[in-house]
């Protein structure tokens, strides 16, 4: 009913022009005296076709409309070959459609030219970096001091954010490297801890695990970042007490900490890009990406990442991967 409204609405115009016609039409017969059935018959043909024709331009402004509905769903490569070979009737529109493609396509192009420079760019400079890296690594490693281990944790720190740079870039590309196999999860976690020991120590904070021999299919170097920026997070809002990591035969990973815990107003945010809430507007070396990056992988590896906090108290992330149990 409301089509029907608009078509007429939108021809208003001819409809009144129509109804003049005809009323100029009826005016004339009454006037010279004609006889009625010669007044009629006409009339009655005049509107037969009248309706006819108005079935058919309603036919086409229904499809139209649909049409037009459609339209957030075409791509240019569907919209090329009808803008290519249109009615007569819509030649103007067509050119139009054809000078706004080829804009769509030249700004395109020219986006995924910058994009691809982007990606070469830092992907070059992470994999430059890495090698400084390792010689400072290397050159602390030939000393145990206090101030050694303090600029050991920094250093693993900066390489983290390396890795989150990569990480970023790569969720980013057309193509992924993405590998899923079967994995011990206790063996993925403890591989992910030991990169922190050191921080355990200097920091005198307790780790407790409690891992099942869970088997899962998964990406062991994404679902491992993963696990390493959950630990990073726990670690840098984690004063005093500890960190648990449990996991579960049913296929689910928490690592729990005793930190400050996150406000229930941040809590719906906390996994969007950029968002670093109250908490971390206070740690001015937060940027808001390691929890989105966690739930983009997770994402794309079929997992699923919770977190419940009590300010205070701490917080406690959990990583669902009971959908990749291995079937019995």
């Amino acid at each position: 009913m409301k089509l029907l409204k608009d078509y007429l609405k939108i021809r208003r115009k001819k409809l009144l022009c129509g109804t003049i016609f005809v009323f100029i039409f009826l005016l004339t017969f009454w006037l010279y005296r004609l006889p009625l059935g010669a007044v009629l018959y006409p009339s009655a043909l005049c509107l037969a076709v009248g309706a006819v024709f108005l079935a058919f331009d309603f036919s086409a402004y229904k499809r139209d409309r649909q049409s037009l509905k459609d339209i957030k769903s075409v791509t240019d490569a569907m919209l090329s070959p009808i803008v290519q070979t249109p009615p007569p009737e819509h030649e103007d529109w067509a050119e139009a459609m054809r000078t706004v493609i080829s804009a769509h396509d030249d700004l395109s192009w020219q986006m995924k030219e910058k994009y691809s420079d982007m990606v070469t760019y830092y992907t070059v400079w992470a994999h430059q970096i890495k090698t400084p890296i390792a010689s400072m690594r290397l050159i602390l490693g030939g000393e145990d001091s206090e101030l050694s281990r303090k600029a050991s944790a920094e250093l693993f720190r900066i390489e983290q954010y390396v890795d989150m740079v990569l990480a970023f870039l790569r969720l980013g590309s057309d193509t992924t490297d993405y590998v899923f196999s079967q994995h011990r999860l206790d063996d993925i976690v403890k591989q992910a801890v030991r990169k922190f020991r050191g921080e355990f120590i200097m920091r005198k904070l307790s780790l407790t695990l409690k891992l099942s021999e869970t088997t899962v299919t998964t990406d062991e170097k994404w679902l491992s970042f993963v696990i390493e920026q959950v630990l990073s997070n726990a670690l840098k809002y984690t004063k005093h007490g500890g960190i648990t990591i449990k996991s579960t035969g049913d296929g689910k990973l928490t690592v729990s900490d005793t930190g400050i815990g996150i406000l229930p107003q941040d809590m719906p945010r906390i996994f969007d890009n950029g968002y670093t809430g109250s908490n971390g507007r206070l740690d001015k070396s937060a940027s808001g990406i390691g929890l989105y990056l966690c739930k983009r992988i997770c994402r794309n590896l079929s997992h699923k990442i919770s977190a419940v906090s009590e300010v205070g108290a701490g917080t406690t992330v959990t990583i669902d991967l009971s959908k990749n149990l291995p079937k019995e």
